[in-house]
């Protein structure tokens, strides 16, 4: 999740936008434990994509596999788009959740900032706070959830192996809080994305900064 401003030429912007935009891209990503060991992928697919250069928007399917590859029971599959505004990669958190059905009794509301990675993305570079407030509404209560993301920094361009390949990619870390009933809890991201794909690889670590688990890029075609 990341965030800033720009100023590239449009076919720069489309180059090192920190998201697929070719239609038709399948990756899938492994979810570890601490252990290093998958507990389960997700699998994202690039629709038809609108627009070019340093406006476009992308829109993306993300499926749910179990530990074996193999497609969740039930299947979920969820719909969401990728804004790129003037070279800007907007990440609207509200997005993640307005795909899904919950209760059907209940009633969400989502408000916030959301984070944006800028093409032109330098080591050092500080990065914008976003927020998201989700308010849910289930008649007999409300429940309220704020996320926030603050101190994002890049702090490199490194190599990185993973098992789709090697890539070099800018090295990102953020701070996460989430606030439920009035209770905090931290954590932090370290994220490496590549330039045309994404994150490749992202670790989590808790309050107390042990390891609590990786993200990975396993297969890109």
């Amino acid at each position: 999740m990341m965030l800033l401003l720009l100023a590239f030429t449009a076919t720069a912007a489309a180059q090192n936008t920190f998201f697929p935009t070719k239609e038709g891209t399948v990756m899938v990503t492994a979810h570890k434990n601490a252990k290093g060991n998958a507990e389960s992928y997700s699998k994202l697919t690039i629709g038809k994509v609108e627009g070019s250069g340093a406006n476009m928007t992308v829109p993306y399917v993300v499926e749910s596999l179990d530990k074996n590859r193999k497609p969740a029971n039930p299947p979920t599959a969820v719909p969401l788009k990728m804004v790129i505004r003037d070279g800007v990669m907007i990440i609207d958190m509200k997005s993640m959740f307005a795909e899904q059905a919950g209760d059907p009794e209940a009633t969400m509301e989502i408000t916030g900032v959301p984070m944006e990675l800028p093409a032109d993305m330098k080591p050092g570079q500080a990065l914008k706070d976003a927020e998201m407030t989700m308010t849910m509404d289930m008649v007999i209560m409300k429940m309220t959830t704020t996320i926030t993301m603050t101190g994002g920094k890049c702090l490199a361009i490194e190599e990185v192996t993973v098992s789709a390949g090697t890539f070099t990619c800018y090295k990102i870390t953020q701070t996460l809080t989430t606030t439920v009933m009035k209770r905090n809890m931290l954590g932090r991201y370290v994220s490496w994305y590549a330039p045309g794909i994404g994150a490749v690889k992202t670790e989590t670590y808790d309050e107390k900064d042990r390891l609590q688990g990786t993200t990975e890029l396993v297969e890109l075609n």
